[in-house]
């Protein structure tokens, strides 16, 4: 069970992949935050951009309340520096303790939320033998094996894709009534605990064009999705659905639901970075503690180059801060108004 932190704890930033630019874009970050929220990064100081003022802690506690002068960080010794755009093996080590650290704070309460930096898979598994496909993973594994889902979210849109990195022939295949089911669960229970939404109205795609035309496209539709809805609208869902993910997405439909179920990752994928492609946000759904994400990846490309846009990160924390609050709201509400 997670701890529920004090209103001035801070939000943890894992480092991420020190050859990315997520030691970049968490130092723009702090600039843009700082002086209103309080931070705390995990990471060896010698990779933050250089000029970066920051200050070294010992614990979450000397991090408590905003941090405008200087970014506080929770040192690691991570041997080699950095090298911009080149990953070093000798670094995985310590990108994977530095997510595990700050999940440790946020579970025992020293910290209201982790928002982690992108990583290098291929770096990690080269480098110290990771043996999960990814962040959302390794973090279900941390909280217990938890069930969870990946959402991504801007101001405009929230959606859920119920399949994710699979090829698309395996879809139809992976996606089973459970699936689907957990998905539609974990999801509105998320929107009511993270995102104060107290009646979430989910809508859910189909998986094949026109939502299967009665059979015509796809009996997915007909035989699967469309039943299982009905069972969970028994139980007082309030699901759309399933609907043509064509006409899903424009500013008319959005307006109706407060978060968009799909079937396969580009579904859902496409739209948001459509809408607000620097701006979203890759959110875990499920976990016992927050955690979001840029939605970006390592930007090897132009590490080093002064060029990366924080913009998701600073949504990204942004968003953590107010999932924290939401939840501390939750907590106060389930306990009668204390916590």
């Amino acid at each position: 069970m997670t701890a529920v932190a004090a209103p001035g704890a801070p939000i943890v930033i894992s480092c991420g992949e020190p050859a990315g630019i997520g030691p970049e874009v968490a130092a723009d970050a702090w600039r843009v935050l700082g002086g209103d929220m309080a931070l705390l990064w995990i990471g060896d100081p010698r990779h933050l951009p250089s000029g970066t003022p920051y200050r070294e802690v010992t614990d979450a506690a000397q991090a408590h309340g905003p941090c405008p002068d200087a970014l506080p960080v929770l040192a690691r010794d991570f041997g080699a520096l950095r090298v911009p755009g080149t990953p070093n093996q000798a670094h995985a080590q310590g990108v994977i303790d530095a997510i595990a650290d700050g999940v440790g704070l946020v579970m025992a309460g020293a910290a209201r939320a982790i928002c982690t930096a992108p990583i290098s898979k291929a770096a990690l598994i080269d480098g110290a033998d990771f043996a999960y496909p990814g962040h959302t993973e390794f973090l279900a594994a941390l909280a217990g094996d938890v069930p969870v889902v990946m959402m991504l979210a801007c101001a405009e849109l929230r959606v859920v894709p119920a399949t994710i990195h699979i090829p698309l022939k395996d879809v139809a295949t992976a996606l089973t009534p459970a699936v689907l089911r957990d998905t539609l669960r974990i999801t509105r229970d998320a929107l009511i605990r993270d995102f104060g939404v107290p009646a979430p109205r989910i809508a859910v795609a189909g998986l094949n064009p026109h939502a299967g035309e009665d059979g015509k496209m796809g009996t997915e539709e007909r035989e699967m999705i469309a039943p299982l809805l009905d069972a969970l609208r028994a139980e007082g869902f309030d699901l759309a659905g399933p609907l043509p993910g064509d006409t899903m997405f424009h500013a008319a439909a959005r307006a109706g639901y407060d978060a968009a179920v799909c079937m396969y990752h580009d579904q859902a994928l496409i739209p948001i970075k459509t809408i607000d492609f620097a701006g979203g946000v890759n959110v875990t759904l499920g976990l016992p503690f927050v955690r979001t994400s840029p939605d970006h990846g390592t930007a090897y490309g132009i590490a080093g180059q002064g060029v990366a846009d924080a913009t998701s990160m600073i949504a990204a924390l942004r968003m953590a801060r107010d999932m924290a609050d939401a939840r501390m709201g939750a907590a106060a509400g389930a306990s009668g108004g204390s916590i």
